[in-house]
């Protein structure tokens, strides 16, 4: 329960003034998260090394690669999760390293097995998540609404989080990513193990986050990337080989035609 209680702790906590920050949407920059030659090692080995990538206001961003790419280790480092071992990482304005809270408040991050109590009421849950995130108490009822209305929680407020169904426990995990109106919303594989229906409803609650926020999608389904995405990166053996827009990226014919031509010629990154 601490080390789930960590996950949650160590990418929420801000200071009270970024509330005021998040809230203001207009005057985030239009780059909202770059990180700048990124190095990570493990047992000796590079995991991820030398990427480089920009985050834009409004824009979803599709993070492709195979399995031990360093997809998960990246986003890892760019939520503050995991230092790098070198380079440096800005979200929206602030140095990760430097400034931690700071930085931490503009970002939401659901990673692919959501930080959930199961014996938690989903109201209750959602605000111990805006409390982490130092929500000031006369706003905590409206963030509350607000994250449950755009994550289709509203009756599901009394509902025990372990009752619910994969799709609906996903939610719950996203509402806690956003309670805090984030300028950066980073979703590790949010559509796995959900049926169809489940899929595309996710999907469609990541197009609405795309409207107000930034997001960064990690996920094996490149038909997700196809339809939802609008720029694409992609991670082989830890190094960044591509990047551009979906519209580029399907010049080389359908999306997983590109994936598989990029990753076989491990392209330069563009």
């Amino acid at each position: 329960m601490t080390r789930r209680f960590g996950a949650i702790r160590d990418i929420g906590l801000y200071s009270d003034n970024m509330h005021e920050y998040n809230t203001a949407t207009a005057m985030s920059p239009p780059v909202t998260l770059s990180a700048q030659n990124l190095v990570r090692h493990r047992d000796h080995r590079v995991v991820v090394d030398n990427v480089s990538l920009e985050l834009r206001r409004g824009e979803v961003l599709g993070l492709l690669g195979h399995n031990g790419a360093g997809k998960s280790t990246t986003l890892q480092m760019l939520t503050g999760a995991l230092p790098p071992h070198s380079g440096k990482i800005q979200v929206c304005g602030f140095d990760l390293l430097d400034q931690p809270l700071q930085a931490k408040a503009c970002i939401g991050f659901l990673p692919e097995h959501p930080p959930l109590y199961r014996d938690m009421r989903v109201d209750d849950f959602l605000l111990f998540a805006a409390r982490l995130h130092r929500i000031p108490s006369s706003k905590l009822a409206a963030s509350l609404e607000l994250s449950k209305q755009r994550c289709g929680l509203q009756d599901y407020g009394r509902k025990l989080i372990g009752a619910l169904s994969k799709g609906y426990q996903q939610r719950v995990g996203i509402a806690q990513a956003i309670i805090h109106n984030p300028a950066v919303v980073v979703l590790d594989e949010p559509t796995v193990g959900l049926d169809p229906a489940q899929i595309r409803d996710i999907r469609a609650l990541i197009r609405e986050l795309g409207n107000s926020s930034s997001v960064i999608l990690s996920t094996h389904l490149l038909n997700e990337v196809e339809s939802i995405c609008d720029r694409v990166i992609i991670l082989q053996k830890g190094r960044l080989i591509y990047s551009g827009s979906s519209a580029e990226m399907l010049t080389n014919g359908n999306m997983e035609e590109a994936f598989m031509l990029i990753t076989k010629n491990g392209a330069a990154a563009t």
